[in-house]
């Protein structure tokens, strides 16, 4: 069944039956309010008649009896009202009619009239003969609607009573006149709640199909799609949800796009880089076997031959090594060490090639600064970032500076060299990214792996790095490592969240 026809009987049942237990409602009052007010005319009139019945003859001090005319006057005057009534005396005998088949009261209504209660009783028809649990006979066997009103004189005196009654062909006429207008009424407001249900329903599958078109749309790789939501109710939140859920899907197909064209450009370069050694190489065998290189030169091809195959295996370490860090595989062997004299060793190894490229490399520290850290990786993390300013700066100066802080080592390098753009900047921790694409084909920084894996290596510290540069101005790293109190506090603090990121991980997967 479709939703929008689900969705109308939903409302229509509901109205149907608000509708339904209302009309039970105001039938059943206005029963009870026509008997209650046909009850407290017959009370009126019992009140009268025992006004009358009470009076005193100012001479002898007696009550003045009722006479038989006068009664029967009376029930001629309300015989359009179809009333009837008994007179009873103070021991329980009838005065008037003569007519009537039960001569007294049961003794235990009687109990009750004599104690100032007024009863207030209905006749039913059970097998077109009238009963009565506490009246008289009388009306022919109709229905009647009655009440016994006890008569008490001025000094509280009770001295008789009446049982006076009225027929309810009245009352239940009017009772089905008004049950039909409300059979009409009731006809009516089910065809409006009919209508309204369409309405209602029309309008929230309208909403629904709205986000069916738009999860179609993504769905065929559309993502510039966006609902309206006015957070109005769960479906405005729904859509919330789902714009929410499109941006992700649109980031993470353009991030998903990016690094498939990273990986085409670093596979592109990796080719080129290989083919270059490869051929080389190649060429210096074959040169070899066919004794086309002379005697003399031949130690120099043999070098030439080692230093392009230990490029290539530098190129296949730095994607073994990276996916290693990436995998949390390597174990770091933190110790404290003297961070001076480490820098001290990278400046000494790194100052031919920075000579070579007119640089001036500069350590600013002399003092001795302890480092908690794996010495290898601290390392190679600095010496990577180093190698990477002397390439991009010529004729210039790098500068290494090391202090202590109150919770561990920061380390900076700092060089006036080509800088980067903002752009180059959001993206120099991406794999196979290379901020100057022009000089690829150096000798230092082949795969663009080189601060992918500087950046994890120092997360893997627990520390922290960070880079400040400017375009034609120079670039600044500041890289800084824990110490072990700090260490031991952060690696606490990265296991109780671990679980957290771990099920986002499965989710994501």
């Amino acid at each position: 069944m479709k939703l929008i026809y689900q969705q109308m009987i939903g409302f229509f049942v509901v109205i149907f039956t608000t509708l339904l237990i209302v009309s039970a409602a105001i039938i059943n009052y206005n029963n009870r309010q026509a008997y209650e007010t046909n009850w407290r005319q017959l009370e009126g009139y019992a009140r009268n008649f025992g006004e009358i019945f009470t009076e005193k003859d100012a001479q002898t001090g007696s009550y003045t009896p009722i006479s038989t005319d006068f009664l029967n006057e009376v029930q001629v005057v309300l015989q359009d009202d179809q009333v009837v009534y008994v007179v009873y005396s103070a021991d329980n005998q009838v005065i008037y009619p003569n007519t009537v088949i039960n001569k007294a009261l049961p003794e235990s209504v009687w109990k009750e009239l004599k104690a100032g209660k007024v009863i207030r009783m209905q006749t039913n028809r059970t097998s077109n003969q009238t009963t009565t649990e506490k009246g008289p006979a009388i009306g022919n066997g109709a229905e009647l609607s009655y009440v016994i009103y006890p008569w008490f004189d001025s000094n509280k005196k009770f001295v008789g009573a009446m049982y006076i009654g009225s027929r309810v062909t009245r009352i239940k006429s009017s009772m089905r006149e008004m049950e039909r207008n409300l059979l009409v009424a009731l006809g009516i407001s089910l065809l409006v709640a009919l209508a309204l249900s369409y309405l209602l329903a029309h309008f929230y599958i309208r909403r629904i199909n709205r986000l069916r078109s738009a999860t179609r749309a993504v769905a065929n790789g559309n993502f510039d799609v966006e609902l309206v939501s006015r957070g109005r109710d769960e479906i405005d939140d729904l859509a919330s949800d789902f714009n929410k859920m499109v941006h992700s899907l649109d980031e993470s197909n353009r991030e998903i796009a990016r690094q498939e064209e990273r990986r085409k450009e670093f596979m592109a370069n990796a080719a080129h880089e290989m083919r270059t050694p490869l051929t080389t190489i190649n060429g210096l065998l074959e040169g070899l076997a066919y004794d086309a290189i002379p005697e003399a030169a031949k130690g120099k091809s043999i070098e030439l031959m080692q230093n392009e195959t230990k490029r290539l295996i530098r190129l296949v370490n730095e994607n073994l090594d990276y996916e290693k860090i990436r995998a949390n595989q390597i174990v770091l062997n933190k110790r404290t060490f003297n961070g001076t004299e480490a820098l001290s060793n990278i400046v000494s190894q790194l100052t031919k090639k920075a000579a070579a490229a007119g640089d001036q490399l500069v350590l600013t520290t002399t003092e001795p600064v302890n480092v908690y850290a794996d010495y290898d990786r601290f390392v190679q993390v600095i010496f990577n970032i180093t190698q990477n300013a002397v390439q991009f700066t010529e004729n210039g100066q790098v500068t290494l500076t090391i202090k202590a802080l109150a919770t561990g080592t920061e380390v900076k390098i700092s060089d006036n060299g080509l800088g980067m753009s903002d752009d180059q900047l959001k993206n120099i921790w991406e794999r196979y990214y290379k901020a100057d694409p022009s000089r690829k084909n150096t000798k230092y920084g082949e795969s663009g792996l080189g601060l992918a894996i500087v950046h994890s290596l120092v997360e893997q510290h627990y520390g922290q790095i960070t880079v400040e540069s400017e375009l034609h101005q120079g670039s600044t790293f500041t890289v800084t490592f824990p110490n072990e109190v700090e260490a031991a506090r952060l690696a606490g603090h990265s296991k109780r969240i671990k679980p957290k990121q771990d099920e986002a991980d499965q989710g994501s997967n």
